[in-house]
């Protein structure tokens, strides 16, 4: 009995270090307006930005600090009302023990929860944000080069 124990212990071990992280994808504010009727997009790169974080993952106080910096990338943006309101949500739905699509390490297989990231995975952190990079640079020098 102790050995079965061990061997799925070890086995639980070695597939939660050997996870793959998957591309990074954005819904922009999930199932909140990215922005005001009067300017659609205003907060936009906030939930962007806020969404790298949570594809990420990590402890619970990297999440908190994400989701802090939401709530002051919106107030800076103009509309510290709805800063509060979207802080009162991400912090209520984005528990990584939901089956969400946006939950803290989305990025991640489910049931990764709350954890320092481990070197394997920040290693695949850095190779996803540089293929990342690499996407935006040519799509930029496409948008330059057209007429």
């Amino acid at each position: 009995m102790k050995t079965i124990l061990l061997l799925s212990m070890m086995f639980c071990s070695f597939a939660a270090s050997s996870a793959e992280l998957a591309p990074f994808t954005s819904d922009g504010c999930s199932s909140f307006p990215d922005g005001t009727p009067v300017n659609q997009s205003l907060w936009l790169d906030c939930c962007i930005r806020h969404d790298l974080a949570y594809w990420r993952g990590g402890t619970y106080e990297e999440r908190l600090n994400a989701d802090l910096a939401l709530e002051q990338c919106v107030a800076k943006a103009g509309e510290p009302e709805i800063a509060k309101l979207m802080l009162h949500g991400v912090r209520t739905g984005g528990n990584p023990f939901f089956l969400t699509p946006y939950r803290w390490g989305y990025g991640w297989p489910f049931g990764r929860g709350y954890k320092a990231l481990a070197e394997d995975e920040l290693s695949q952190v850095r190779q996803r944000l540089e293929a990342l990079e690499q996407v935006l640079k040519e799509l930029r020098e496409s948008l330059t080069a057209a007429p």
